[in-house]
């Protein structure tokens, strides 16, 4: 029964420790220094307690499983966190297959920013789109742009930095 506990608080404090500091390291990427030095206290008092756990245990190959599990677990709950905030933007750039779509125009109506320009394909010319989108709508943009223009080529990604344009008079 003593063996099951200490496994179990070892998987717990791990799958703690290791989320947070998934958390932490996201955090530190993104810029947010303050909430990533409140995580790094936290984690690192969780670390320690589930350190001083283990090396008391470390003749059972249980509790080795279950530090091994537990970071595993950790590291999995943590990623899914971060995805559930979605913290941040992304940029999402969209090239139509015909320059002839009213995609712009409909995605300007349901509010996003759209920026618009004319590109050189394999196939002739295609209509190039940049979306700045908080991340946390950027599924609900995605569903629009494929149900409007279900052949477009769709890139997303993260910037680290931006200013001014339509975000800047959003953000007033």
């Amino acid at each position: 029964m003593k063996l099951a506990i200490i496994a179990m608080s070892i998987l717990g404090i791990n799958i703690a420790y290791v989320s947070i500091f998934t958390m932490r390291l996201i955090l530190v990427i993104k810029g947010r220094r303050g909430a990533a030095s409140l995580f790094a206290m936290i984690e690192v008092f969780i670390y320690l307690a589930g350190l001083q756990l283990v090396l008391k245990n470390l003749s059972s190959p249980i509790h080795m499983a279950a530090y091994c599990i537990g970071f595993g677990l950790g590291v999995y709950l943590g990623s899914r966190i971060e995805e559930r905030l979605a913290l941040g933007y992304s940029v999402v750039q969209v090239i139509a297959d015909t320059v002839h779509t009213s995609l712009p125009d409909k995605l300007r109506q349901h509010g996003y920013g759209v920026t618009v320009w004319t590109g050189e394909g394999r196939h002739g010319k295609r209509l190039v789109m940049q979306v700045l989108v908080k991340r946390s709508n950027e599924k609900k943009l995605l569903k629009r742009i494929e149900g409007e223009a279900p052949k477009a080529f769709v890139i997303s990604h993260e910037p680290r930095y931006f200013r001014g344009g339509f975000w800047a008079k959003l953000l007033e």
